[in-house]
């Protein structure tokens, strides 16, 4: 009997017609779901929106009685800031209230007039209300208050306007709650197609699990054939059996040890010429087919066919054969005389690098002292001339003619001002030669603790400078925290100090993340400001544009906060007219384009 030519044809057209029927089973009841959560979240909507609606009357009501009550209060002698203030804000909303009425009810033509009549008589209420609040309590007469309370009656419109979204949230509650129903339906029945479906399912893998198996069992022994691909893979390659025989190998292995005929069922320790014959390798081998052991990473010294020494990296791992009940060893070898090389450079290139460092600590030392002689030994000079000065114009008393004491004040403001240069000098020393310590640092809390400081040396200073701050929200960024604070405490600082005879003086602080990532800040104020044609000197060690008579200082600051902002891997520049004021812009790199903590700036 000879087989029919139909079940090929069938066999072919049914995993289409499965997957036809997978496709109708899950995408229907996920679009009959959609639109079911459509239909629910529409009708929960509209009972939200009835809610607001009822709310915003509630509150329009309030309004009008807080203004009202307000409005009595005044004509009857009440009067203060704290009642004023509350009729104000209710006047203030009752219109904005009406806008908001009117668009949530245009949907509903009725409801509209009845809205636009209680319009008419709230403006109405509403002026009385306002000529009575003008008025006060002396020109208020009885009929006015009438007019205000009884004329224009808004009650029952409110009662109207609130009984009709009543009525419409009873409908539109009760049509959510048929959609929920409709919804759980839909779920249930959803729920039996995807079972009936997953039955089939299951019968029809059944059926084609025997099928599976069978290929599955064709297709282990067409990979044992396709062994032969190792030949392509350039990394030596090798399978070794129980006895340390070779049972196969690849072309990267025959050619790196020169392997000559088919060595398949030979010792490996006659491969290499003895490249191979090493106890330690030849043990490890043996406990990666006895004991189950992996082999990683195992250097080893051969000398391979061309005569030279290599250093090889051998992995190995117990595998079984897809052919045969007995398991092997792969054993994979990789070059690495090139890395090793490598790493001896390196290691050569940190020794020279640790004398460098040797070095630098040599000369860093060296301006410790020189630092500590320059603080101890200059200062005490100046400190003599200073005190000394003081004392010789006491002991001269009345004695003291006038160019004598004008000698006197220069020669001791002129001490006092290079001390003042040491100490700057100093701070701008360490500021190059400190390691960063790096962390999280709240900008807005540097420049807020900055501002208060500010603020009360300038209260003692000169406090009838007024200062008007604007401080936007600023990020946390990682960075050197005390050296920072020296950052916002020097352009803060010569932003009150060059606001001076401009007041108020306004000082505005923004921040905005650039395109790179960066974090980049201002400080904007409306002070002297400089010609942008010395911006070159600004940033310099005592490098002043103003005179030190008409604004104190070192010349010191600026550079040292480019120092700073240098070592932490930003930047800093400047915009300014005569007599306009001057904006500072600073950058800070993002966390991951910091410089290491240790790095110094000369």
């Amino acid at each position: 009997m000879s087989p029919s030519p139909h079940p090929q044809p069938l066999s072919n057209w049914r995993l289409p017609a499965l997957g036809l029927v997978i496709v109708v089973i899950v995408v229907t009841p996920f679009l009959l779901l959609r639109q079911a959560a459509i239909d629910i979240d529409a009708a929960w909507a509209m009972v939200v929106h009835t809610h607001e609606t009822e709310a915003t009357v509630h509150s329009l009501a309030a309004d009008m009685r807080n203004m009202e009550s307000g409005a009595l209060s005044l004509a009857s002698g009440v009067d203060n800031a704290m009642l004023r203030n509350r009729v104000a804000d209710s006047r203030e909303r009752i219109i904005p209230t009406l806008q908001k009425l009117r668009r949530l009810t245009s949907d509903n033509p009725a409801q509209q007039v009845r809205i636009a009549e209680l319009q008419t008589n709230l403006l109405l209420r509403k002026a009385h209300a306002d000529r009575i609040i003008e008025a006060g309590a002396n020109d208020v007469t009885a009929i006015d208050i009438d007019a205000m309370v009884a004329r224009y009656p808004i009650h029952d419109l409110i009662a109207e306007i609130v009984g009709e979204e009543q009525r419409l949230l009873t409908q539109r509650q009760a049509r959510a709650e048929q959609m929920d129903r409709r919804a759980r339906w839909a779920t249930w029945i959803a729920m039996a197609g995807q079972l009936l479906l997953l039955g089939g399912v299951l019968v029809y893998s059944a059926r084609q699990l025997a099928h599976r198996l069978r290929a599955e069992s064709d297709a282990q022994r067409a990979s044992a054939r396709a062994s032969v691909v190792l030949d392509t893979v350039r990394e030596p390659i090798m399978l070794v059996d129980g006895q340390q025989r070779v049972v196969l190998y690849n072309a990267a292995f025959a050619e790196l040890y020169g392997v000559e005929g088919d060595p398949r069922g030979k010792p490996l320790t006659e491969l290499g010429d003895g490249a191979w014959n090493d106890e330690r390798i030849l043990r490890r081998l043996a406990d990666v087919l006895g004991r189950g052991r992996e082999l990683w990473d195992h250097e080893q010294v051969q000398r391979t066919a061309d005569g030279v020494e290599r250093t090889m990296v051998i992995n190995a791992r117990r595998m079984p054969l897809p052919d045969s009940d007995e398991d092997v060893a792969l054993v994979t070898a990789s070059d690495i005389s090139l890395q090793k090389a490598s790493d001896r450079q390196i290691r050569e290139l940190n020794r020279q690098l640790e004398g460098k460092v040797e070095q630098v600590s040599d000369v860093n030392r060296e301006l410790e002292a020189f630092s500590y002689s320059v603080s101890h030994d200059l200062r005490a000079p100046l400190r003599h001339i200073a005190g000394f000065g003081d004392k010789l114009g006491r002991h001269l008393g009345e004695n003291l003619d006038d160019k004598s004491s004008h000698y006197l004040d220069v020669m001791v403001s002129s001490a006092r001002r290079m001390s003042a240069l040491i100490d700057d000098l100093l701070v701008y020393s360490r500021l190059g030669r400190s390691a960063l310590r790096l962390q999280s640092v709240d900008m807005q809390s540097l420049a807020a603790e900055t501002r208060a400081m500010l603020d009360a040396n300038n209260s003692t200073e000169a406090p009838e400078h007024r200062i008007e701050w604007r401080i936007a929200p600023l990020p946390i960024v990682v960075g050197d925290e005390n050296m920072l604070r020296q950052v916002w405490l020097n352009l803060l600082g010569n932003a009150v100090k060059y606001s001076r005879g401009s007041e108020p003086a306004r000082i505005e602080i923004g921040y905005r993340r650039a395109d790179d990532g960066a974090h980049e800040f201002e400080v904007r104020d409306n002070g002297a400001g400089f010609d942008m044609q010395y911006a070159g000197k600004l940033f310099g060690v005592f490098q002043r544009l103003h005179a030190a008579s008409e604004f104190p200082g070192t010349g010191i600051g600026l550079a040292s906060v480019r120092r700073v902002l240098a070592r932490h891997g930003g930047r800093i520049w400047a915009q300014s007219e005569p007599g306009q004021g001057a904006a500072f812009h600073f950058t800070l790199p993002a966390a991951g384009d910091l410089p290491a903590s240790n790095e110094t700036t000369p």
